[in-house]
């Protein structure tokens, strides 16, 4: 068996060139190279059997061309989704993707910034926590290439890629509205920390209940954690009017709010309409298909990876830029405005 290992200068002198051209078609310069040129190489590369050595290329280049991607928590099927978007983009330009799951700790995010800090990536994405701004700071006087994504942070001069989370919650009340509900709530998990998401969407929420006119009824908005939203749910629905609508506030509020109205037999839309923000994969196969807000999360993780690209490869970020997402309401059958009583 041959176990010589292939080196530039054999795919070199098999594809009849210099070394130099063989190393410039690796690092994609193309400029002063010809279509026959590129095509003898690649065919060499194949015949050979040639893999570069990846961690050599770094050392050389000072690029390890992976970034670190830290999302807040991977049970979101939006972090999935943006996640999928990033590596997307990232893989057609070279670039590998390390994801890290920081279940909305800070401490654990810390954690995973100082690790992928060690393994040299040359920048990351984060869905940050509110909780780590000095070591935010820190990275940003290094001049070190970073993206928020979902949320901002006031204090740090970081650009954001965010949905317009006010707009959201107006088209969910708007939907509601012209269905002819009247007592209409939200639920969405804890703003403790500052989320900037759920904190934006609440607010829009009772901007678009007091534009229309209706109600704003404290009971029916809650922000609380995951594990607590079944007792929020039952509390509310003890009341002598419970709510004849809800906006769930994410796609893990939303399954909270799906598996209380079966454990109560709660038939949507008639004792409840439905709407959640994040268009959830089953959404079109649940029974009834659930209306939603979604998020144009490949627009997000694409221009989110392109921000950082962009800095690693030397650009100076703009001052702690806000890029707005709009959403899109998709209406289905979970809010047809056919109410019944369920007391």
């Amino acid at each position: 068996m041959n176990t010589k290992k292939i080196t530039i200068a054999d795919v070199a002198e098999e594809a009849k060139v210099s070394k130099s051209t063989v190393s410039q078609y690796l690092n994609q310069r193309f400029e002063y190279m010809g279509e026959q040129t590129k095509e003898r190489i690649a065919q060499a590369i194949k015949d050979l059997g040639y893999r570069p050595n990846i961690v050599a290329r770094s050392l050389k280049q000072k690029t390890t061309t992976t970034i670190g991607v830290i999302v807040a928590n991977i049970s979101h099927e939006f972090s999935t989704q943006i996640v999928q978007s990033i590596e997307k983009y990232c893989n057609e330009s070279n670039y590998h993707i390390i994801v890290c799951n920081a279940e909305d700790h800070p401490e654990k995010e810390q954690k995973y910034i100082e690790m992928l800090r060690a393994k040299q990536v040359d920048g990351i994405i984060v869905f940050p926590t509110s909780n780590n701004k000095e070591l935010y700071q820190s990275l940003n006087l290094e001049d070190y290439p970073m993206v928020f994504i979902d949320r901002y942070v006031p204090e740090v001069k970081v650009s954001s890629i965010m949905l317009d989370n006010k707009k959201a919650s107006q088209l969910a009340v708007e939907e509601f509205h012209r269905l002819g509900y009247e007592r209409i709530g939200i639920i969405t998990n804890s703003t403790k920390n500052n989320v900037t998401p759920r904190v934006e969407r609440i607010e829009g929420f009772v901007q678009a209940l007091e534009s229309k006119n209706l109600e704003v009824n404290e009971s029916y908005i809650k922000s609380v954690s995951l594990h607590e939203i079944s007792k929020e749910l039952v509390q509310m629905f003890s009341l002598e009017q419970p709510p004849e609508a809800l906006l769930a506030g994410n796609d893990l509020a939303l399954i909270e709010i799906l598996q209380f109205t079966k454990k109560h037999q709660l038939q949507i839309p008639s004792d409840l309409a439905v709407i959640g923000i994040d268009d959830v994969s089953f959404a079109s196969i649940y029974n009834p298909e659930l209306t939603t807000i979604a998020q144009p999360t490949d627009e997000m993780g694409k221009k989110a990876a392109e921000l950082l690209i962009s800095q690693i490869q030397g650009e100076k970020p703009p001052f702690q830029q806000i890029y707005r997402f709009s959403p899109t309401l998709l209406s289905r059958s979970s809010c047809t405005g056919i109410k019944g009583g369920i007391l």
